[in-house]
């Protein structure tokens, strides 16, 4: 539902396309060729706004997995920025954790401790 806000500025620029074309029609020279560039321009990133609106909904809002962003980190030289995430989150989403064995009460002795 939120991409059709991505109609309100698609909107402004096809309005706004179409009195730079009906301004550049009236004018002469290089205005009319300016005007006619800046008219088309605009509708083509209306048309922008539109498709990328469409693109995101049709990736459900994300950019990419965490996983992919961790492979870029090794491409770009951030190898620090995935340790912190690793350290700060314990891993990446999907993974699986592995479990933690509750304490023993001070009572009895811990059974997942080593025999002696």
């Amino acid at each position: 539902m939120i991409y059709f806000l991505a109609l309100i500025p698609a909107t402004a620029l096809c309005i706004a396309a179409y009195f730079v074309l009906y301004l550049s029609d009236r004018s002469t020279g290089a205005f009319q060729k300016l005007g006619k560039y800046l008219g088309f321009w605009a509708f083509t990133l209306a048309g922008l706004v539109v498709l990328g609106a469409i693109f995101a909904a049709a990736h459900g809002g994300r950019c990419g997995d965490m996983r992919e962003m961790h492979g870029m980190c090794g491409m770009h030289g951030m190898h620090g920025m995935c340790d912190v995430h690793e350290r700060m989150h314990g891993g990446w989403p999907g993974e699986s954790q592995p479990e933690a064995t509750p304490p023993a009460p001070a009572s009895e002795p811990n059974p997942a401790a080593p025999p002696r």
